[in-house]
């Protein structure tokens, strides 16, 4: 396993849209585990292929840090309700915005064995889902940003305050 450097807001394969994976390969296999290092060295709960110059629609999600999740072309099939919070990005580290997002989501993917599953997810599981399969068509959570970006220091201050 190895770091991959993560790609910035700016660069512009963060813009393009990933290409399905056909089949998974010892070099795809090696791929999501460098995600997953890159991924938990950045304090991130997320990654999607692109963010390390990959454009293949793939991601990992770990929101717990104890459940690790693979989605090899996911697609969202329903999503339901909202929720409105900050949200953040290993790809603009340091800066934090509101969005809003549905709380509920059902997507459908294909595991490292290109079998098809389905996934539901609720608030912070639901929000990292829909931000990574974003990045697999060229979009970033800037776009939704309600009001301007913060420092992530300042967040946390505020909260110290509180």
């Amino acid at each position: 396993m190895a770091l991959r450097q993560i790609r910035i807001k700016g660069d512009a394969i963060l813009e393009k849209v990933c290409k399905e994976v056909k089949e998974v390969t010892p070099r795809t296999e090696e791929l999501i585990n460098d995600m997953f290092e890159t991924m938990y060295e950045a304090c991130g709960v997320g990654l999607a292929a692109p963010q390390v110059g990959i454009l293949k629609r793939l991601v990992v999600i770990d929101v717990t840090g104890e459940d690790p999740i693979v989605m090899i072309n996911p697609k969202v099939i329903e999503t339901s309700g909202e929720q409105r919070g900050y949200e953040g990005c290993l790809s603009l580290p340091g800066k934090s915005g509101i969005v809003t997002r549905p709380n509920y989501v059902k997507a459908m993917y294909q595991d490292v064995n290109m079998e098809t599953q389905f996934i539901e997810g609720t608030e912070l599981l639901a929000r990292a889902i829909l931000h990574e399969i974003e990045h697999l068509d060229g979009h970033m959570y800037t776009e939704k940003v309600e009001g301007e970006l913060i420092n992530n220091e300042d967040l946390e201050n505020a909260y110290e305050g509180e």
